[in-house]
């Protein structure tokens, strides 16, 4: 295991050339004074021929009250200057209102736990702040979480444990630009306009959204069982005795280990990114590739934004909707970005439950109660729903990993999950830090002070040449040596089989105790961090630490963060093939960023597509049976496969082909069976390979994709891009690249619909990218590009132009520094403020 050396860090101010407007827009440039008035004053000054268009009406600025200004240049992308940071929160919300506002108002209604009252009880909760089912279920725990105080206890902790004050002004401002822009401006979005569920909102909405965003790997994968758990029936009435109550029953051990390792394993989060050190570019600054995989739609969405105080901030990314810092991004001296981590965020304890109460459980011999949660929604169109959640010293009780796997609560035993990021809202803090970074350093400054990232890892490059990797987490303080002394009998199998682990409640020595350098009990502090800086390249794509780098594995770190020596992903191994080849070569500049981004190369098929040609033209009489029990002729897609390019390119002929075999052969051959040549940890990235054509399941799985795409009208031939795309605004838009289970670095895991001709919608994949370098000037080399656009309003210009660009494999020119954000042949100024 790399560690780092911890001293005490300071955050540096980021130092801005002199902050220029232009008089005449295009011909004669003004200085303007740094100092917050003097821009304010000028920045009202600016001449017509850099008014807003008619789309955006301009606001007059106000003699108090919040206030911004927001330079719109290209894409609807927003660069908003502000003079304190609850004036930079007020600008992001309004910014964020007027591209988004349905979206992020149907999130405030789930934060309000007012789904049921508004939508019905019964509906689909949507899956953007929480994994809960139903309405009704997302609006038992989230109005339980309000009622309980649960935000306001947080923000009342003096920080780093509790934000920043900064970061409090930054929440305010942005619940006051958002109310803003609702009261001075007429929703298009027929999503909601007119809506009565669109209502103002708070900084306690804001930091709501914070700590929902921080536990949705947590608490937010359990919403259904927490608000569904019950005592065993007769609990607490005279048939209730421990004779009468239900025995315990031992849940399947490797069941509860597959179940959890899927939970936490599943694609509906992930990434690729990549850091390269000084000596592999053409120039000795670092460069970084940031590709993460969110949903298209809904509130997990990145938007796009500069944010800029004089003096102070001056930063450049994607935030996730709601949240009033950057993310991800890039500032004139380092650049980040993050991949979803193999950490394990939560734990369970086995409670050991009072034979005479159920609702009470022992630790060293010591009741201690339950405690109640009683929570009221109201429904529409029918009589409030009443139910009881129940509470312990570790969380609540859950009753299942999923509908399949039972945790049963009975009349001895019951299981609680504990999820330390249920109180974290350390994670704007620690992205405020980042954008005030002027190194890799400094990123790790910030993660040590704050410590509030929760689910994902941090890939960075500095202009000094400085690469930076770490897994540096909120997760429970499970080392080895506790779960090894700890663990329940289901423990034992579930810890080291998927990280899983099942504490035994009923022993006060098995808490979890307190790291000396951690910001709060419970969690790893900084030097048990997985972490590896200044190697010649690192690269995530959501496996382990252990391969960040092929050269430099990293050990030692506890089993909770993740494996070590173990298989890796198609998508890791094609990654580290690719960057590592990168790095020898040298001389790397933005440019070749921009080509990796989009090679769009299969690592499947390289591995297996000339065995499958092989055993495919071997095939008696070219043909082979179906699941269906029916003969099918082949011989077609054998040269298909034959002449495939192996890239998931949209002009490409056989990779639909490829693609929906290669789905059909993962359910018919299990794993063990795929490859001849099985894994060796002493050649990880290259092994397992040779594909086990003889396995029963190929031949069916060949002839299953045949018969798909004939029966579809699709020919086996087809180019990608005629059968995998998007529909806006009536345009049809062929899209690029493949399922990571291909390994394809540029994800897409679209929704397949053979009746309206191949995979015609994409609800995940590359959502905000960026390419990131510098020069020698002052301002960094950036591309980038948000997939699925700006604004989710299909009355907005910038609904669909950047997804037209991420057709055409085309990126955006970052306009960073001032002289570049006035240059902008589509610059609007729009000057926003509060209505007293």
């Amino acid at each position: 295991m790399y560690r780092r050396a911890h001293a005490a860090h300071s955050y540096a101010q980021v130092s801005l050339p002199p902050m220029m407007l232009e008089g005449t827009m295009r011909s004669r440039l003004r200085r303007l004074v740094l100092g917050a008035t003097a821009l304010f004053t000028a920045a009202s000054a600016l001449p017509a021929a850099a008014a807003p268009s008619q789309g955006r009406a301009e606001q007059h600025p106000s003699r108090d009250g919040l206030s911004a200004v927001i330079r719109y240049t290209e894409y609807g992308i927003p660069h908003i200057l502000a003079k304190s940071y609850a004036d930079l929160g007020f600008g992001t919300g309004w910014a964020q209102a007027s591209d988004e506002v349905c979206t992020l108002a149907d999130g405030f209604v789930t934060l309000r736990g007012e789904r049921s009252r508004y939508f019905g009880a019964g509906a689909a909760a949507g899956g953007a702040l929480s994994g809960a089912r139903t309405n009704l279920a997302s609006d038992l725990y989230f109005r339980g979480v309000r009622e309980t105080r649960t935000v306001e206890k947080l923000l009342a902790e003096p920080a780093p444990v509790g934000p920043s004050r900064e970061v409090r002004d930054m929440m305010r401002g942005w619940a006051a630009g958002y109310n803003a822009w609702l009261k001075q401006k007429k929703i298009t979005d027929p999503a909601c306009a007119d809506a009565s569920w669109v209502r103002p909102v708070t900084e306690l909405d804001v930091a709501a959204r914070g700590l929902a965003i921080a536990s949705i790997s947590g608490e937010g994968r359990f919403v259904d069982t927490i608000t569904a758990a019950q005592p065993p029936t007769g609990a607490g009435t005279a048939s209730g005795t421990p004779s009468s109550r239900p025995a315990a029953r031992t849940p399947d051990a490797k069941a509860v280990a597959k179940a959890a390792d899927e939970l936490w394993g599943d694609p509906g989060m992930g990434s690729n990114a990549v850091a390269f050190r000084g000596d592999t570019t053409a120039n000795g600054s670092g460069l970084l590739l940031g590709n993460p995989h969110y949903p298209w739609q809904g509130g997990r969405r990145f938007w796009q934004s500069q944010q800029t105080i004089p003096g102070e901030l001056n930063v450049s990314g994607g935030s996730l909707l709601g949240t009033p810092a950057i993310s991800i991004g890039f500032n004139s001296h380092v650049a980040w970005s993050h991949t979803v981590s193999t950490g394990i965020p939560a734990n369970f304890h086995q409670l050991t439950l009072d034979p005479a109460d159920p609702m009470t459980y022992l630790v060293d011999g010591e009741p201690e109660r339950m405690k109640k949660r009683t929570v009221t929604v109201a429904v529409k169109d029918g009589a409030p729903v009443t139910r009881t959640q129940w509470w312990t010293r570790y969380g609540p009780v859950v009753t299942s990993l999923n509908s399949q796997v039972p945790l049963p609560w009975t009349g001895t035993t019951a299981y609680a999950l504990h999820d330390p990021n249920a109180a974290n809202l350390r994670f704007a803090d620690t992205s405020l830090g980042f954008g005030k970074a002027r190194s890799t350093e400094d990123v790790l400054a910030s993660l040590d002070r704050h410590q509030g990232i929760p689910w994902v890892n941090t890939i960075a490059a500095d202009r000094a040449g400085h690469s930076l990797y770490t897994q540096s987490q909120v997760l429970p303080r499970i080392t080895d040596e506790l779960a090894q002394r700890c663990s329940t009998a289901l423990g034992r199998t579930t810890y080291p089989a998927s990280g899983i682990a099942i504490l035994d409640g009923s022993r006060g020595d098995c808490a979890l105790g307190t790291d000396p350098d951690a910001v709060t009990p419970g969690i790893f502090g900084p030097a048990r961090m997985p972490t590896l800086q200044d190697a010649p390249y690192v690269e995530n794509s959501n496996g382990t630490a252990w391969m960040t780098n092929a050269d430099r594995p990293i050990t030692g770190y506890e089993r909770v963060f993740g494996t070590v020596k173990t298989e890796l992903g198609l998508r890791t191994r094609g990654g580290i093939e690719d960057v590592a080849a990168m790095a020898d070569r040298g001389r790397l500049t933005v440019r070749d960023l921009q080509r990796q981004q989009f090679a769009n190369r299969v690592p499947a098929g390289d591995l297996t597509a000339a065995d499958v040609t092989r055993a495919c033209a071997a095939l008696p009489g070219g043909t082979a049976t179906g699941s269906d029990g029916k003969a099918v002729d082949v011989s077609e897609a054998c040269g298909v496969l034959t002449a495939w390019d192996r890239t998931m390119d949209t002009g490409s002929r056989g990779a639909l082909l490829f693609d929906r075999f290669w789905r059909k052969l993962e359910q018919a051959v299990p794993p063990a069976e795929l490859w001849k040549v099985p894994f060796s940890a002493a050649d990880p990235v290259r092994t397992p390979n040779t594909l086990n054509t003889d396995a029963p399941g190929f031949a069916v799985a060949l002839a299953n994709a045949v018969a798909e795409l004939r029966a579809a009208g699709i020919a086996l031939d087809a180019p990608l891009g005629a059968h995998q795309f998007v529909v806006r605004g009536g345009e049809r838009l062929p899209m690029p690249g493949g399922s990571g289970r291909l390994g394809v670095w540029n994800v897409l895991e679209p929704q397949w619909n053979a009746a309206a001709g191949g995979y015609t919608e994409v609800p995940f994949g590359s959502s905000h990218l960026q390419a990131v370098g510098w020069d020698g000037s002052r301002c960094p080399v950036a591309r980038t590009l948000l997939t699925y656009s700006q604004s989710s309003n299909p009355e907005s210009p910038h609904h669909a132009d950047q997804t037209r660009l991420f057709s055409g494999e085309k990126w955006v020119t970052s306009r960073f520094c001032e002289k570049d954000i006035l240059s902008s042949p589509k610059l609007e100024v729009v000057r926003v403020h509060e209505r007293r």
